[in-house]
């Protein structure tokens, strides 16, 4: 349960960074460029929390 908690936490910080670069007027290439980084983040956040990859980038949440 602390895990799922932790997931939804995260992906909600996640959304409001990602919704805050969004509306940077960026160049149509840089934008790719940090669309794509975003989604490998995500990738690596999702895959961190659950223990498959270690996650020592990310902060532990203590709720």
């Amino acid at each position: 349960m602390n895990v799922l908690i932790s997931l939804i936490v995260y992906l909600v910080i996640f959304g409001l960074i990602w919704w805050l670069v969004s509306l940077l007027p960026l160049p149509a290439p840089v934008a790719q460029i940090v669309r794509v980084l975003f989604i490998i983040l995500l990738i690596l956040m999702v895959l961190s929390v659950f223990g498959i990859i270690p996650g020592g980038y990310l902060p532990k949440l203590n709720l």
